[in-house]
């Protein structure tokens, strides 16, 4: 029986999902939408997973794009149209955070996954661009939108317009890649970034997220009035309360660090 084109993990509060076609270095068909599709409504629904790593499997790509060669099963899917071709793309409600760890190619609609995510973690093989341009493909999940909001108008354009490839590193000087570290890491350094982002109290670090999202495309004013309004009862929460009795009894976890 062949493996699934998607496997999921539990590990703690982490939801692991990973792309399982390495032999085609992860490139996305239908069942494999639908598979990434049914593990973000799992990580959505259940309550005890706080934070989801998307990856990809074998270490040579993290999703290098459509399957074209099994192209009309993306559009055909059930619900293609809701969630987007590639399964999750225009998925806005999860409400909780999602890491990607990028290992090699992160290409065409790979890419368009990665910009789903929060924020990426890439290893120093890792590779980034719409290559989908040399076929004349567009971007029809998401990158359009979300790639200039994260990198700025020109860096998205240039990306978007010339097709370029381009690594880890000039990836994290355009701010699409948050931390780069050595090859096969990635979803070392997810997990662990993970699990930092799951112990802490969780109302009000997603009532951020939701701020700085729905934040994006308001004018300041709005945006503050907005920010007011999600937070008008979050000093209320029980966690909350806990956290500061026990920063009041001299509890002082050690703060997050990036890596040196």
């Amino acid at each position: 029986m062949p493996e699934p084109k998607v496997l999921t993990e539990r590990r703690g509060t982490t939801w692991v999902v990973t792309i399982n076609r390495p032999d085609v270095r992860n490139c996305v068909d239908g069942e494999t939408a639908q598979g990434l599709n049914d593990a973000a409504a799992v990580f959505r629904d259940d309550g005890g997973l706080h934070v989801m790593v998307l990856t990809g499997a074998g270490g040579l790509a993290f999703c290098s794009g459509a399957d074209l060669k099994n192209i009309v099963t993306l559009s055909t899917r059930p619900g293609a149209r809701e969630s987007g071709p590639m399964g999750v793309s225009r998925i806005t409600d999860l409400g909780k955070p999602v890491i990607g760890a990028v290992e090699g190619y992160c290409t065409a609609g790979g890419l368009e996954l990665a910009c789903w995510c929060d924020f990426r973690i890439a290893s120093r093989n890792a590779q980034f661009g719409v290559l989908n341009r040399r076929w004349g493909v567009p971007l029809v999940d998401g990158s359009t939108q979300r790639l200039p909001r994260m990198v700025g108008t020109g860096n998205a354009l240039y990306l978007i317009e010339t097709g370029a490839l381009i690594g880890a590193e000039q990836a994290q000087r355009m701010g699409l890649v948050q931390e780069v570290v050595p090859e096969g890491q990635a979803l070392e350094r997810a997990l662990v970034v993970a699990e930092a982002i799951g112990s802490y109290p969780q109302t009000g670090m997603r009532r951020d997220r939701q701020a700085v999202l729905e934040g994006l495309t308001l004018p300041i004013d709005e945006g503050l009035a907005r920010e007011a309004e999600i937070h008008r009862d979050t000093a209320n929460a029980p966690e909350m309360a806990d956290w500061l009795r026990r920063y009041a009894a001299g509890d002082r976890p050690a703060p997050f660090r990036p890596p040196e």
